[in-house]
């Protein structure tokens, strides 16, 4: 199936000269969200996953239903002040700054196979956290899955070492 033809592309959204990949059009057909979920959890199996991660908001969209087509665990990756029990945290550069990422202490045992989603590969720079995120708890990164990478973007290259797949490329 041609994935690209399910999303929308809007042009200068959120700013002038950026050509924004709107996923909404694929995940409201039905047969085509799950034939992109099927095609992860495809990749998931091939990886012996036994925990998904996915950083808000767009990663609980792809990962929650691999998670649950696999049986197994979604643990989120949240904006610091959102997860209400204890949890570690890593700041990250954005283009303008920094943001903080955090996870719950106890989401992860050391030695899990974990499946990173989200739904687009940019800049890499949310994965990456959420790689150190994974790491520190002890977590094993046994692939990253996303919808959408823009290669122009070079995203690929903060996440050099890991298993990557990606549905759509740009």
């Amino acid at each position: 199936m041609d994935l690209k033809q399910y999303v929308t592309v809007v042009p200068d959204y959120p700013k002038e000269g950026v050509q924004f990949k709107d996923i909404t059009t694929l995940m409201d057909k039905g047969e085509v969200y799950h034939y992109a979920t099927d095609q992860i959890v495809a990749y998931a199996k091939e990886r012996d996953i036994d925990l998904i991660v996915g950083p808000e908001a767009r990663g609980f969209i792809i990962g929650c239903p691999v998670a649950y087509a696999l049986g197994v665990g979604f643990a989120p990756v949240r904006k610091e002040g959102k997860l209400p029990r204890e949890v570690i945290k890593v700041d990250y550069g954005l283009e303008y700054g920094k943001d903080v990422l955090t996870i719950h202490k106890d989401a992860i045992r050391p030695g899990q196979r974990v499946l990173i989603t989200d739904d687009l590969l940019a800049t890499g720079g949310t994965i990456e956290a959420s790689i150190k995120l994974v790491e520190e708890l002890g977590g094993v990164v046994a692939g990253i899955a996303f919808l959408i990478e823009l290669t122009y973007l070079d995203g690929r290259k903060k996440l050099d070492g890991y298993d990557i797949l990606t549905l759509m490329q740009y």
